[in-house]
């Protein structure tokens, strides 16, 4: 029987999978009021295709239990990048939720780093 501590990371973690899945999807097809954020926070207009394919790796490393540590790891280092880059535009109304996205990576980081103490 898995313990409770494993089902709440492996949930958090799909959902979390999803969510870096998803974002992945619109900054690769970006919409143009998003490509204009990016413009106004100094960023070139090829450098969604990074924010994109970091959030791929993000969401297929959280799919799996073994590399469940890297995807949260790696997703919260998206999120900083992308709550640090709102928060220092004074973009207030974008930095809601990658803060929160931020939050939620690092307490999968944490459960599933518990989750492999608990396993060995």
């Amino acid at each position: 029987m898995r313990k409770p501590l494993s089902i709440t990371s492996s949930a958090l973690s799909l959902v979390l999978a999803a969510f870096f899945l998803f974002g992945a999807y619109g900054n690769t097809f970006i919409s143009e009021e998003n490509a204009a954020a990016y413009a106004a926070w100094g960023y070139p207009d090829w450098f969604h295709y990074i924010t994109a394919s970091l959030e791929l790796m993000a969401g297929l490393l959280l799919i799996r239990a073994l590399s469940r540590p890297y995807g949260a790891a790696l997703g919260a280092m998206v999120m900083s990048a992308a709550s640090l880059t709102t928060l220092l535009n004074a973009d207030y109304g974008h930095a809601v939720a990658p803060s929160i996205v931020l939050l939620v990576s690092l307490v999968v980081l944490a459960l599933s780093l518990a989750d492999r103490r608990i396993a060995i």
